[in-house]
């Protein structure tokens, strides 16, 4: 239990952000971060499969409620759920990436650890607006959305990181 607190603290606090600060939060018609995925990307890299599919569609269920859209962040959230380990295996090219706890620059390394989030929201955002948009004529918009959405999501999640490391790593 001492190790799931923080992250249902994580999961309760970028829900609550998300709901009440991000989704008001006027960056302009091109911006629309997305911080309900951070409990996805910083569960520990030896999280069980149907552990890392519940947590997906839990914070697609209920970031789908708080937004009152009906699918579209659970249509987004499972599948970087599901490919989360084999995005990570991409992109460390090694053997010994199953090591226990949280994803991390001190141990993944700042290089795979930024890739590895920036690979995650890239895809999550992907799925999302251009399942919202549904139109090839708003791709260059929706490109432009996922761009910037990205960058301040993944600048969230990596706030998130130090928070999270911060309460479980350092005394």
């Amino acid at each position: 239990m001492y190790r799931a607190l923080p992250y249902i603290l994580l999961f309760i606090a970028a829900t609550l952000l998300q709901a009440f600060f991000f989704d008001h939060l006027v960056l302009g018609p091109l911006c629309s971060p997305l911080v309900y995925i951070a409990p996805v990307i910083l569960l520990p890299l030896d999280t069980r499969p149907i552990a890392m599919l519940g947590t997906g569609l839990l914070c697609g269920l209920t970031a789908d409620y708080a937004m009152g859209i009906a699918g579209l962040n659970i249509v987004a959230t499972l599948p970087i759920a599901f490919l989360r380990p084999n995005i990570v295996a991409l992109l460390s090219m090694r053997e010994d990436n199953r090591d226990e706890g949280i994803p991390s620059p001190e141990r993944m390394g700042a290089r795979l650890f930024w890739s590895y989030v920036v690979a995650m929201a890239a895809l999550h955002h992907l799925l999302f607006f251009t399942l919202e948009a549904l139109s090839w004529e708003m791709l260059p918009r929706t490109l432009l959305r996922i761009l910037l959405s990205g960058a301040v999501t993944v600048a969230a999640v990596g706030l998130a990181e130090r928070l999270l490391t911060a309460k479980l790593v350092r005394p």
